[in-house]
């Protein structure tokens, strides 16, 4: 995995508990143990609107240059899969919520065209930890949404921190584990 000056470190398996923090979400531990030797790419940003993740966004240019990078010059590899986790941010706001499957929809595209991988798999999690007013209506899209190759990983039922917007770490922990077995089942 890529640090901020990004130079590539290996994520040992054994520092579940004491690798994911409650600002950021780490599923590296859990998933290296189902899966053995992943790369992951990380390229969260907290906060962010699906309309932030539109080509040409910084986000989003991003994490494309990124995931090139790791492919291309970082030792090589292929990437198998996106793991997607957004959609907090949007149940605030009505508008978000009616333009969330069409910036979706083209996000998944967009990614697809710009890595030349026109079938690439995606993990879409369900979101289950915002407040906003829109949150039910969030998740029904998320539920709803439909497009090839894409398998959604439901987060509802784990546990919050005392924030209750963030996943605490057995949460994390056992998301990680449930997008490696969603992999496994759908995709390996």
């Amino acid at each position: 995995m890529p640090n901020s000056s990004g130079r590539w470190r290996v994520i040992p398996s054994t520092k579940a508990s004491t690798s994911i923090n409650h600002a950021g979400w780490d599923p590296r531990c859990s998933v290296k143990a189902r899966l053995g030797v992943i790369v992951l790419v990380p390229c969260a940003r907290g906060g962010t609107s699906i309309k932030q993740w539109i080509k040409s966004d910084e986000h989003y240019e991003t994490m494309i240059k990124r995931a090139k990078a790791k492919v291309e010059v970082g030792g090589g590899g292929e990437i198998k899969a996106l793991l997607w986790y957004q959609g907090e941010s949007d149940t605030s706001k009505l508008n978000n919520v009616e333009n969330s499957k069409g910036c979706l929809e083209k996000f998944v595209q967009n990614v697809r065209t710009d890595l030349n991988m026109p079938s690439l798999l995606i993990l879409m999690v369900i979101i289950e930890s915002a407040d906003g007013p829109f949150k039910y209506e969030v998740i029904k899209r998320q539920k709803a949404f439909k497009m090839p190759s894409i398998v959604k990983v439901d987060s509802d039922g784990l546990g919050l921190n005392e924030d209750n917007v963030h996943l605490n770490t057995e949460a994390k922990v056992q998301l990680g584990k449930w997008l490696a077995d969603a992999y496994l089942n759908n995709f390996a």
